[in-house]
């Protein structure tokens, strides 16, 4: 089965190969570094990273290209409001965010790129722009004129027909039903940093940035751009709009997107106290392997909504793979191979990669997984399930963490020396023997939050660091 993408500007769910080659080369809209990532955020950054597994699973090489947005309003004002340069103030949050992507086992992209690195690209792009008429000036700043772009709102499927009034916009996000000629250039203003050009003294709006850098990098026609859902329009629509305007060509063939992500029922907001960052969520003692699976157990289409109860079934989730793993690596199984047993498996591998090449359907996938774990458990426990069955199973778990990657521990796991662990070990017999299950229950639960896996057996304790 082909990998197949819903497309946002077909609306269609199609199948995807590269244009050229094997090669896909794909731009993705990274973080404005002017605080902390946020769970919403990593909600794309998750979807992406999976897309991006998922790409290599089919057999594609990538060239990827995801930019950082180290200039914009935000980024400006809280720069200025603290006395700091640009560089000075953007390279916090950027190290944050990198160290965040790390933490989530998200791969870097190929090419990570830079906004300020790129200003002299942005002055001749507005240039030609302003060459083939598509711009005016107005008070220092250019704008792009969008009744000259007669297809814009092809990718949002808006009809802005009525109302392109040639209204301007100077802030990089404005009304979502709302199509105004969008800042290019802006002119610089008192007590701001600007950068010198043939457009006079000022910096570049947030949607050329975008634009430029992915024309430069991957050529004038894109195989795949992505990002989250709330960026469809304006970001995207102008990015259209910019970039066809200077090549004459499609900007990219598939445009992909990823939902928005709730907090416990609600759109998260600083004001209704659910606003978390990943740093937020790991000090109340969750486990970054538990915020990548639930972050990725909802297809990307569909809205997803956070929970800490969520968070917790996802702790659960991964210890039941990893305690089949450890029964797969050291139980003793019957000698030979059930031949049922061989095509159940190779049933559960081919389920779980049709439901990944049926537009990342993360949540069939797990199905797959999961039920075929339960089967395979009850018939170790019965003695169906045989030595030589093990490898083809270990097999099926190395494909399901090539894309979801949950099973080995994290880096704060292990930090315990042997003889610690065995005391607590010994402390959890004892309590068990007194019949104090809650403590019992409780050590068990801070090993395993320290990454240690314990299994109850006839011949007593085993445990294993994840």
């Amino acid at each position: 089965m082909a990998l197949r993408l819903h497309n946002t500007l077909s609306q269609q769910v199609e199948v995807f190969t590269p244009s050229e080659r094997n090669t896909v080369r794909m731009y993705t809209c990274g973080p404005t570094v002017y605080d902390y990532a946020h769970i919403g955020n990593f909600r794309t950054f998750t979807f992406v990273d999976i897309l991006r597994r998922c790409l290599r699973l089919n057999g594609f090489a990538l060239e990827h290209v995801m930019n950082i947005t180290d200039v914009d309003d935000k980024i400006i004002r809280n720069a200025v409001a603290q006395g700091k340069t640009l560089a000075a103030y953007t390279a916090v949050y950027t190290q944050a965010f990198l160290d965040d992507c790390a933490a989530l086992r998200l791969e870097l992209p190929e090419r990570l790129v830079r906004a300020t690195e790129h200003i002299e690209d942005m002055l001749l792009a507005i240039g030609k722009l302003g060459e083939s008429r598509h711009t005016y000036a107005s008070e220092g700043s250019v704008y792009f004129r969008i009744a000259t772009f007669p297809e814009y709102g092809k990718l949002s499927h808006n009809d802005f027909r009525g109302n392109i009034a040639g209204a301007r916009v100077d802030v990089d996000t404005y009304d979502k039903a709302d199509a105004r000629d969008f800042a290019l250039w802006k002119a610089a203003k008192e007590g701001e940093p600007f950068w010198e050009g043939a457009l006079g003294p000022g910096r570049p709006g947030w949607h050329i940035e975008c634009s430029v850098m992915a024309l430069k990098y991957l050529g004038e026609t894109l195989d795949l751009h992505a990002g989250g859902v709330d960026l469809v329009f304006p970001h995207h629509e102008n990015e259209i709009a910019q970039s066809e305007s200077l090549t004459g060509k499609p900007f990219a063939r598939f445009w992909v997107h990823a939902e928005f992500l709730l907090v416990e029922g609600q759109k998260m907001s600083k004001s209704l106290g659910n606003y978390f960052t990943l740093r937020d969520i790991l000090a109340r003692g969750y486990t970054p392997e538990a915020v990548r699976y639930l972050l990725a157990s909802v297809p990307y289409r569909k809205s997803l909504n956070f929970t800490f109860d969520g968070l917790k079934s996802a702790g659960t989730a991964i210890d039941r793979l990893r305690n089949f793993k450890l029964r797969l690596e050291t139980d003793r199984l019957p000698d030979g191979a059930s031949e049922v047993w061989s095509a159940r498996t190779a049933s559960a591998q081919g389920t779980f990669r049709n439901a990944l090449d049926d537009d990342l359907n993360t949540a069939e996938a797990l199905a797959a997984v999961f039920e075929y774990l339960r089967d395979a458990n009850t018939a170790m426990d019965s003695g169906e399930f045989r030595a030589g069955n093990a490898p083809a199973a270990l097999d099926l778990l190395t494909a399901f963490d090539a894309v979801f990657d949950v099973l080995k521990p994290s880096a704060a796991a292990g930090q315990w020396s042997d003889a610690e662990i065995e005391a607590l070990i010994a402390e959890r017999a004892a309590a068990k023997k007194a019949r104090n299950f809650a403590r019992a229950d409780q050590i068990r639960q801070q090993l395993s939050d320290q990454g240690i896996l314990l299994e109850d057996t006839k011949s007593g304790v085993r445990w294993k660091r994840k």
